[in-house]
């Protein structure tokens, strides 16, 4: 049986790699962190910083830096929620709807040509078994915490 945390910690280089070579978007360099927050801002609809920063399991300091660096660079929009002054909500501008649309295609053509490698049956296969994986992590009464000890 193969090691399974080498074989994450492989996987893991990989898409990091991957991230970071591929992150200049309609003349933007994106990190890796704004762009997982340009694609969770896009699959909701009008999240509050909250509800982002929960997701991505960050502190809601360095959360707002990240977003303020987004409304600079005009790719996202910071709205006063009318029922709580408190919270905002967050939308992508349009330009920021074209560079989350433009990093979804280019992972999905990289994926593509991945699965290009594997027989329809492998790729099916592979899918169903992250499927499953990250459907037992999120059971897990550890997932997610940090590590102690």
């Amino acid at each position: 049986m193969e090691n399974g945390r080498e074989l994450f910690q492989m996987m893991t280089r990989r898409f990091g790699l991957l991230n970071r070579n591929c992150c200049t978007v309609c003349g933007c360099d994106i990190s890796l962190v704004q762009s997982h927050l340009l694609y969770e801002i896009d699959r909701q609809h009008n999240p509050s910083m909250q509800q982002v920063a929960e997701i991505l399991a960050t502190d809601i300091t360095t959360f707002s830096r990240q977003v303020q660096s987004l409304v600079k660079m005009n790719l996202v929009k910071k709205t006063p929620d009318p029922s709580d002054r408190r919270v905002f909500t967050l939308s992508l501008t349009a330009a920021g709807k074209m560079v989350a649309t433009t990093i979804d295609q280019e992972m999905n053509n990289y994926l593509d040509e991945v699965f290009s490698h594997m027989t329809e049956y492998e790729k099916e296969t592979v899918l169903r078994s992250v499927k499953l994986f990250n459907d037992a992590m999120g059971k897990s009464s550890r997932c997610c915490a940090p590590i102690t000890g």
